[in-house]
């Protein structure tokens, strides 16, 4: 990253989205929602699933969780890619590549390797988000705003796991 963001400035920033979601949910709502992005996912699985098997729309769980479109689905599926793409653009970075510089430098030029470390990878954050009731990015930046155990705790994790395996993965840099 050459021209990036500040780091400051974008921690800054997820900080007023944080307390703006919380607001205008809260105002909307009746009670505040937190930021998270595994519920969107949840929720877009099961608008398909609706359209493959529409039996599944009479169970219970079904019927309180999905489907529906809501800021979390879009702030996921238009905000987060959207936003990406306006700063990459912005900085000049803008590269589009089927299999980044970076994973080919450590485990070759295979397309078909890199779309299952991405769907394996996938599958088992949303299966772990599931499991643990909220995604990385809920437990994380909203436990930690509220000042919750588990939300430094799940922190804490990311850099106690990701740091060695990072390490691990990309062992062969130069």
């Amino acid at each position: 990253m050459r021209n990036g963001w500040s780091p400051y400035l974008g921690g800054f920033l997820t900080g007023v989205l944080l307390i703006v979601s919380v607001l205008v949910t809260q105002k909307f709502l009746g009670k505040p929602k937190y930021l998270g992005t595994s519920t969107a996912y949840v929720r877009v699985a099961g608008l398909i699933e609706e359209k493959l098997s529409p039996a599944a729309s009479r169970l219970s769980y079904y019927q309180k969780y999905v489907p529906r479109v809501d800021w979390k689905v879009s702030l996921v599926f238009v905000g987060v890619p959207l936003g990406a793409l306006l700063a990459a653009l912005k900085n000049g970075e803008f590269r589009p590549h089927l299999i980044p510089p970076r994973w080919k430098e450590s485990f070759g030029e295979r397309p078909a390797l890199r779309a299952l470390t991405a769907f394996l990878g996938g599958f088992l954050i949303v299966y772990g988000a599931r499991l643990a009731g909220g995604c990385p990015s809920g437990h994380g930046l909203s436990g930690m705003s509220q000042l919750s155990l588990s939300g430094f705790l799940t922190v804490m994790g990311f850099f106690i796991g990701g740091i060695p395996l990072a390490l691990i993965l990309y062992r062969r840099r130069k």
